[in-house]
């Protein structure tokens, strides 16, 4: 079943680089050999999209770390949907936890950005996840779907959507569910699609894996059935992103 979504690989910078080293990155990823089949998108901080952009080789696309849900106007600091498209930048993450727990973005927030940038023409790498007292009280699924419901009741189309189940507790801990937990997760988010979304979402909507995702462990989970790649933090940064490009390979 998982052999029809194409692998997918996205490297979330953070607050993190430099000119220097962002050209660095890019430089080291324009040279290596990444494997052809699997789609790659790097997000690098705001000020430097356009940096990433000029410099990455084409079949490596850039993602926003984030966007608002209006089109234009008086959003001091904000970026839109027009404006990401007018740079060349095909995609955006949303839904971070760091932007729910840090910033509190509601639901709410991140299903209408969902939908703006879907409307817009914006893949969106959606994130969702429970922190580690909600799997303790074991409301994994609930909480997970219930970040995905907001989304369902404003957006139709998911085929511009991956979903990127991201462990709060997993997430720069060094953490990591084992390939069992994730696969498992993975595989409710997969059931809540068929349910909610139809049977063709949800075979064909690639979730994919973010938490403490290292070069060591990507290829044990990437072998799992509903595992469709990662998103990863600190190791994109690093040139062991490469490896885990190249975990299916």
């Amino acid at each position: 079943m998982s052999s029809s979504r194409q692998f997918f690989v996205g490297g979330n910078f953070k607050m993190n680089g430099t000119i220097d080293t962002i050209k660095d990155i890019v430089k080291h990823l324009n040279d290596a050999k990444t494997d052809p089949n699997t789609e790659v998108v790097i997000a690098p901080p705001a000020l430097y999209l356009l940096l990433t952009r000029e410099h990455l080789r084409p079949g490596l696309e850039v993602a926003a770390q984030n966007v608002f849900d209006k089109p234009n106007g008086a959003f001091t600091g904000e970026i839109s949907v027009a404006q990401l498209k007018d740079s060349n930048i095909t995609w955006t993450l949303l839904g971070h936890s760091e932007r729910r727990v840090i910033l509190q973005e509601s639901d709410q927030f991140v299903a209408s950005k969902t939908k703006t940038a879907i409307d817009g023409g914006i893949g969106v790498i959606l994130c969702c996840g429970e922190t580690l007292e909600q799997r303790e009280a074991e409301k994994t699924v609930e909480v997970v779907t219930s970040q995905l419901s907001a989304v369902a009741k404003q957006v139709s189309d998911w085929s511009k959507i991956v979903v990127a189940y991201e462990p709060i507790w997993a997430i720069g801990t060094g953490k990591v569910a084992s390939t069992a937990q994730a696969q498992e997760v993975h595989a409710a988010i997969r059931k809540w699609m068929g349910k909610e979304l139809g049977e063709e979402a949800a075979k064909k909507t690639r979730v994919i894996y973010g938490g403490s995702v290292s070069e060591k462990n990507c290829r044990d989970l990437a072998k799992e059935e509903d595992i469709d790649g990662f998103l990863v933090g600190g190791a994109s940064l690093k040139p062991a992103f490469v490896d885990i490009i190249n975990a299916k390979a």
